[in-house]
């Protein structure tokens, strides 16, 4: 039986945390401008969406966890996108996220994107989400869409979701340009939120565009490790990184801090339009690099099938 927790977020008024934020990214940006917008129409280029906005609802679910990943993988955690939506009370959800596709469909490894609207009464789901995984033929990245070749919206593993209803609304678009600072756009956001809010846990999620530069991605190689898996050395060895270029697509799942339920406070997937995608950890241009985000503050956190046996391997 899968366990299911929820945790209410604090939820922050959008032009408080609009301040909060872009003071923030001035410290680890050359430029940053936060504001509030009408959310863009997201089933138009570049995102393509099935739908149209990332608001109504919004929430935000840990699904597993790494730790069914490594050290030693445990393929029978098997997941369905439909059943999170009815687990976190919202059938029929609009998700974005970053997760592992499901090797049982696949019959390989593989990083998936989701972006998934899933079914409800009236509707049957619309899956337009992504797989990255290693190309067998030449070791490069191969990004190809899930329901080019799949109809389920299963995933396996692990996977950190943004849902909501889909609906357009007011969201916080981020714009920042030439990083000055260590962090990653998503930790630097992170960060921003756990210093300011502290104990209370804020949740964020939505989509933003690395418009120009390049950035380190990983791919997860198609075989999962015949060995251990038990240090960050090891995890990064078997991984697959690659610098891609922009314009990448990206979905984060952001959580300023953990309230106790073993979480992965951030995770971001990325797609595009020239067959790149994967895993993000960094852009690799700070000095050219422009990033363009809308997000939204979550109202709810669940936690679904928490590991029983964790660790803090292989979080980033």
């Amino acid at each position: 039986c899968q366990t299911v927790g929820n945790f209410s977020l604090s939820i922050t008024l959008p032009l408080f945390i609009v301040i909060v934020l872009q003071k923030g990214l001035k410290e680890n940006f050359a430029d940053a401008q936060v504001s509030v917008v009408d959310c863009p129409d997201l089933t138009q280029e570049p995102f393509n969406f099935p739908a149209k906005g990332i608001c109504g609802k919004p929430r935000i679910a840990d699904v597993g966890g790494v730790p069914y990943l490594i050290p030693v993988v445990q393929k029978e955690k098997v997941y369905d996108l439909n059943t999170v939506a009815k687990d976190i009370e919202l059938p029929g959800a609009f998700i974005l996220g970053a997760g592992a596709a499901s090797s049982k469909i696949l019959g390989v490894n593989a990083e998936l994107i989701p972006i998934v609207q899933t079914n409800s009464e009236k509707k049957t789901a619309v899956n337009g989400s992504y797989i990255a995984q290693i190309n067998p033929a030449d070791k490069g990245c191969l990004l190809e869409k899930y329901s080019s070749k799949y109809t389920d919206c299963e995933f396996g593993l692990l996977a950190n979701l943004y849902a909501s209803e889909g609906q357009p609304g007011k969201v916080i678009e981020v714009k920042a340009n030439g990083r000055t600072g260590e962090l990653n756009f998503v930790s630097c956001l992170r960060q921003i939120l756990e210093k300011h809010y502290g104990e209370k846990p804020v949740g964020m999620g939505g989509t933003f565009i690395i418009q120009k530069g390049k950035a380190k991605i990983h791919i997860m190689p198609p075989e999962f490790s015949a060995c251990p898996l038990n240090t960050d050395e090891d995890v990064n060895n078997w991984l697959k990184f690659f610098e891609m270029k922009a314009p990448l697509i990206c979905q984060p799942v952001i959580v300023s801090r953990d309230p106790g339920f073993d979480l992965r406070v951030e995770h971001t997937h990325c797609f595009s339009h020239h067959g790149e995608g994967g895993h993000y950890h960094q852009d690799t241009s700070p000095d050219s690099v422009q990033y363009l985000g809308y997000l939204l503050p979550a109202e709810l956190l669940f936690r679904i099938d928490r590991p029983q046996e964790t660790h803090l391997v292989g979080r980033d």
